[in-house]
């Protein structure tokens, strides 16, 4: 038994969803279980129609337009689609009487996307022979907390899980289970999301509580790359990495799992799989708890844009054993995530996301140090074994050095398998294509 996982993009109109229900059809013997996204940017018009009902105009015509369209192409029956663009609709009607939209009403708008994805498929796939069954995520146990568009998953649902899916998992059931991403219900009934990485998360979260063979996860490109082929043409897939570099990957920048969405399969040791939805036939990337042959010294090569360094020093707090504490606590209080960060006696070097509006931070951290901000900056993180880490240091600066690149900061992650360099952001692309012709 294997769990496909399928982003937006893979089925955005009718053309995609003809393609991804062949990939489901030529799975079949494996006894798949399908989690799938809105169809392309619904969620996003979703929103947007939100905002418009809110100034009390109520406008559904680019997700109906697409729905029905989609269907008549595909040349499918779906009343249920008919149903919910009516519910949306009453949705609407109410958000522009109250002028308000709150977490929870948006965590219920929002999943329309992906409640009219999975009929559409089942739909399809019914059309195409292959007995199938929508499934909203709560028809299958997924249950959450009502923390609204930020929903952790409760333990109950690695029982419910394999409960629900039971007479599927045990043969008795045929019909090929098409489940919505992302969402999920409370206790009291009421529709939450999962936040970042949600549909990820919900599966990695099937495949784990029902100890699949593997999860898929399809993108469009041969698996992970050793760096962005839209910036280094040559680079290649990685036949493996762990759960812990995916992570590592994830975090600064390349397009894999979220990584939330490992931790149900790391505790299972349920293997991932990053597949090309137009390659079928590539083996992809394997995502495993350890390597099984000779870890290599770089694995990949990733990078972050447009971020914010921040230096901040204070010869007053000499020797304190709480100036980190006070550093750290300040970020925490105006809510602002730190990525990499590099520290001294008295000085502090990290960044954070340049969107982030840093003014109250800054006020707070000035009254004890002194504090320079840089922007236009960016993260160039290598994927790596660190225990070859005097050697990368060693080709990458050597590299960097030829070119006239400026390291301004360096930081050795504690999990022991990533290296990052901060640059100008106008360097950025460069550095990783210098980085990848000596690593590689």
């Amino acid at each position: 038994m294997i769990v496909m996982k399928f982003g937006g993009s893979s089925v955005a109109d009718s053309n995609r969803i003809r393609h991804v229900a062949s990939i489901i059809q030529a799975y079949a013997s494996q006894r798949p279980i399908v989690v799938l996204s809105a169809m392309g940017d619904t969620t996003d018009h979703l929103l947007a129609a939100a905002e418009e009902a809110v100034r009390g105009h109520v406008d559904i015509e680019r997700i109906e337009k697409l729905h029905l369209q989609t269907a008549k192409e595909l040349d499918i029956q779906v009343p249920a689609i008919n149903e919910l663009l009516n519910e949306l609709k009453t949705l609407l009607t109410g958000i522009s009487m109250l002028h308000e939209l709150t977490k929870r009403t948006r965590d219920y708008l929002v999943s329309f996307g992906e409640r009219m994805s999975v009929r559409m498929m089942t739909a399809f796939l019914q059309q195409q022979g292959f007995d199938s069954k929508a499934y909203d995520a709560w028809d299958i146990g997924i249950i959450s907390d009502s923390r609204y568009m930020a929903a952790e998953l409760l333990d109950e649902v690695w029982q419910n899980i394999p409960n629900y899916l039971k007479d599927y998992k045990d043969g008795i059931s045929n019909a090929i289970p098409v489940v919505t991403g992302f969402i999920a219900k409370d206790k009291n009934g009421i529709i939450t999301t999962l936040g970042r990485g949600g549909s990820d998360l919900s599966a990695t979260i099937i495949g784990a509580a029902l100890n699949v063979d593997e999860i898929q996860t399809w993108k469009d490109v041969d698996g992970i790359m050793t760096a962005d082929p839209r910036v280094v043409p040559n680079a290649h897939p990685v036949k493996e990495v762990t759960y812990e570099e995916a992570q590592e990957l994830a975090m600064f920048g390349a397009q894999v799992l979220h990584p939330r969405s490992m931790l149900p399969c790391r505790k299972t040791n349920t293997p991932v799989r990053v597949k090309n939805s137009y390659n079928i036939k590539s083996q992809g990337t394997l995502i495993v708890e350890k390597h099984s042959g000779e870890i290599p010294a770089v694995t990949a090569i990733t990078c972050v844009k447009d971020i914010s360094l921040i230096d901040i020093q204070s010869s007053r707090m000499l020797g304190s054993a709480g100036f980190l504490a006070h550093i750290f606590n300040q970020f925490l209080k105006w809510e602002i995530s730190i990525d990499v960060i590099a520290t001294s006696e008295v000085s502090v070097s990290l960044t954070v996301n340049g969107k982030v509006n840093l003014e109250g931070v800054l006020k707070d951290l000035s009254n004890v140090a002194e504090v320079q901000v840089k922007k236009q900056k960016a993260i160039v993180t290598l994927i790596c074994d660190a225990a070859h880490s005097s050697r990368i240091l060693a080709q990458a600066f050597s590299a960097l050095d030829k070119e006239g690149i400026n390291v301004q900061m360096i930081s050795q992650g504690a999990s022991k398998v990533n290296i990052s360099f901060i640059v100008d952001n106008d360097e950025v692309e460069n550095t990783v294509r210098i980085l990848h012709k000596a690593l590689f």
